[in-house]
């Protein structure tokens, strides 16, 4: 098994210059990647440019940003050509690695609108190195730069960031810093592909939390009603739980409930709802233990978004009744 520590570098369309494609607002320019194997020795790089097919001018920040000029990018292969060599380089036996959820989702959304075939059919389990770095060195929620990172962990700053192949390499670095195990069981889902069945979705359970990917649903109702996504059960234990507050959304998007296992205390559910193709959606869900002061919270925050119900209700009733 090898780890393929890679990078992208994109570029997209000028205002009234080109014609933004809806299927990939982000044509990939550049790809750079780092193979390092099971015990994180490097045994391989790569390195392409890859020629522009449909964004025809360099946008300002992506000239600014990676100093390449359009006279480079026209001297490499087109993106098909490109992805199948890098592929091929990869390998079989592998675990992708990125900075940050981007990198893996574009790499897709190129290859979809080329007609390659799919990396994967249900979504794709990857390590997040950014994530990686939070959780091993940060407080687990902030999200640093690689810069940041690299200057954090002391290492030598001996190529230019910002091009994919330095990105990659500094990523790698980093990578391989990260020495705890258990961090290493803390594995990111690439959800371009979504689950189309119960038996594709995700449920896997981390040291601090778990986490559920839901199949796809015609609409945000259909979800909210599936006994599944609305299912609380202490995922130590496995038994079910008892409902303090039920779901609730203050803004539409997020839903939260609480619910009280005996053994193990309270447990908070949220709920995400994700925009998919064709209007459908699907539910990511993640349940984690939380102390007495932060159900208070929720409570607060459950009473905060009944009152702004209420509030824009007597608004509407008054707009109602308006005299003309």
């Amino acid at each position: 098994m090898n780890y393929i520590v890679f990078d992208l570098e994109w570029n997209q369309g000028n205002a009234g210059l080109d014609t933004e494609q809806e299927d990939i607002p982000f044509e990939i320019i550049e790809i750079g990647a780092i193979k390092l194997s099971a015990d994180n020795q490097m045994t391989g790089q790569y390195s392409q440019l890859v020629r522009p097919q449909i964004y025809h001018e360099l946008h300002h920040i992506t000239s600014k940003l990676i100093h390449l000029q359009m006279a480079e990018l026209e001297k490499g292969i087109v993106f098909p050509e490109a992805c199948l060599n890098f592929l091929d380089w990869c390998g079989d036996e592998l675990i992708f690695c990125t900075w940050g959820p981007l990198d893996l989702t574009e790499l897709q959304k190129n290859m979809q609108h080329y007609g390659l075939r799919q990396l994967s059919d249900r979504p794709l389990k990857y390590y997040d190195v950014q994530k990686l770095f939070s959780l091993a060195f940060d407080d687990h929620k902030v999200r640093r730069t690689l810069e940041y990172a690299v200057d954090f962990l002391h290492i030598e700053k001996d190529i230019p960031f910002h091009r994919a192949f330095s990105d990659a390499y500094y990523t790698a670095k980093v990578f391989n810093h990260i020495k705890n195990k258990n961090i290493l069981t803390y594995f990111s889902y690439d959800t371009f592909v979504k689950p189309t069945s119960r038996k594709e979705e995700i449920h896997v359970v981390f040291d601090t939390y778990a986490k559920y990917i839901s199949r796809l649903f015609p609409d945000k109702i259909s979800a909210m009603e599936d006994r599944e996504v609305i299912s609380c059960k202490c995922y130590l234990c496995h038994k079910n739980v008892k409902r303090k507050i039920k779901w609730f959304s203050p803004n539409g998007k997020h839903y939260y409930a609480v619910s009280l296992c005996d053994k193990h205390g309270y447990l908070k559910g949220k709920i995400r709802i994700r925009k998919a193709e064709q209007e459908q959606v699907y539910v990511v869900k993640t349940e984690k233990f939380i102390t007495a002061e932060d159900v208070l919270k929720i409570k607060a925050m459950l009473l905060h978004a009944k009152e702004q119900k209420r509030t824009k209700k007597q608004k509407q009733r008054k707009t109602k009744f308006l005299p003309f």
